[in-house]
């Protein structure tokens, strides 16, 4: 693995006296799709435009490339952004908003870290021509911007920042404004996107859908901290701790109690799991995903609860059920409906018994972040 491209190291700062960032470190790869992921005031917005050069931290280091740019200001810095509002200059047609950017300052040479040389009439032309084929709007060029939908407009945005040739592309909510479908189609396209230029893509959303379907890494924050980074895969099946596995998808956390290698008791039974490394009788966070719990007869289940809800969701139903004597409500995803009322039994495989470090934080989250950055 090479040096990474990008390297924050020991960020902290703060605003109106609260913390958003507190000795922060974080590295990105060259080349890959990265995803910071985290409720409204966790930090990741202010992460991004640490990076942009839009906000200085009090204290810290950022690296690009391998060289220190604390001091170099945003123009000069060989990256591009892309805000959920485009920003699109309505009195200019597509072919001038793409090419706007390439007019107005230096560019980058491919590959050069620094803004450095400035394009040439016909260079502008054949990097817009590129641009619109690359986001599929060829034709487009003399359309005006305000005649475009919304994804269209999305899709000369992102022309438009990959018009200056970023080695780093920087996208902050870019899709929050879109309709549901709309937005797939766009994750869609932003991956494919990537991966054809193969630069390096910082996603910043609090989607965990989309994060799942994109990134390549996901770096989970709360309050300003990075929770646990990896691939959407292995944050998903294997979250670090609560917050993760409860913000990650749809998630049963229930106190437990290890007494020792693969042997856990939660919600009144005692079973095999296949997690090891805990201290004798340790408090335990065990986190059961809603569609590994299997329905059984009452009298067939490790745990027997009464169906409070049933909801139907297309490809499952999901269900409510509450074992009445743990006080414990369940979160289950069948493709086989329950009614209200009746009373079902309920079974986990061992290796879909996640056991994790309690974690005594909480889930809630303040909206420092988009309050100062909005």
């Amino acid at each position: 693995m090479g040096e990474p491209i990008i390297s924050l190291r020991n960020i902290s700062v703060s605003f109106d006296g609260e913390n958003v960032l507190q000795n922060f470190n974080l590295d990105i790869e060259d080349g890959s799709f990265v995803t910071l992921l985290g409720p409204s005031g966790c930090g990741k917005t202010t992460t991004l435009r640490i990076i942009a050069g839009f906000t200085q931290p009090d204290e810290g280091d950022v690296f690009f490339g391998g060289a220190k740019i604390n001091d170099l200001p945003p123009y000069k810095r060989n990256l591009s952004t892309i805000f959920q509002r485009y920003a699109l200059f309505p009195h200019l047609n597509v072919y001038e908003n793409v090419a706007f950017g390439m007019r107005l300052k230096k560019v980058s040479a491919p590959g050069a870290l620094f803004k450095q040389n400035v394009y040439s009439k016909e260079e502008i032309r054949q990097k817009v021509s590129e641009m619109l084929k690359l986001v599929s709007l060829e034709g487009y060029e003399n359309r005006r911007v305000n005649t475009l939908s919304g994804g269209q407009q999305q899709r000369v945005a992102i022309a438009r920042a990959l018009a200056n040739g970023p080695k780093v592309l920087l996208l902050d909510e870019p899709l929050g404004a879109l309709d549901l479908k709309l937005r797939k189609e766009m994750q869609v396209e932003l991956k494919s996107i990537q991966t054809s230029l193969g630069i390096t893509f910082l996603y910043v959303t609090h989607d965990q859908e989309e994060a799942l379907s994109m990134s390549d890494v996901i770096v989970v924050m709360n309050h300003g901290e990075i929770q646990q980074i990896g691939s959407p895969e292995d944050v998903y099946n294997e979250p670090k701790n609560g917050f993760v596995a409860d913000f990650i998808g749809e998630s049963n956390i229930v106190d437990g109690i290890m007494h020792g290698d693969c042997d856990v008791s939660f919600c009144g039974a005692r079973m095999t799991c296949v997690d090891k490394g805990f201290a004798p009788e340790e408090e335990v966070d065990v986190v059961i995903r809603p569609e590994d719990v299997i329905v059984t007869d009452a009298r067939d289940g490790y745990f027997s609860g009464t169906v409070m809800s049933t909801t139907f969701k297309g490809v499952h139903y999901e269900m409510m059920v509450n074992i009445p004597d743990q006080d414990e409500d369940w979160l289950i995803q069948s493709t086989v409906a329950q009614e209200p009322g009746k009373l079902i039994g309920m079974r986990v495989d061992p290796e879909n018994i996640h056991i994790m470090k309690k974690y005594y934080g909480d889930y809630a989250s303040d909206e420092t972040d988009e309050i100062h950055n909005a």
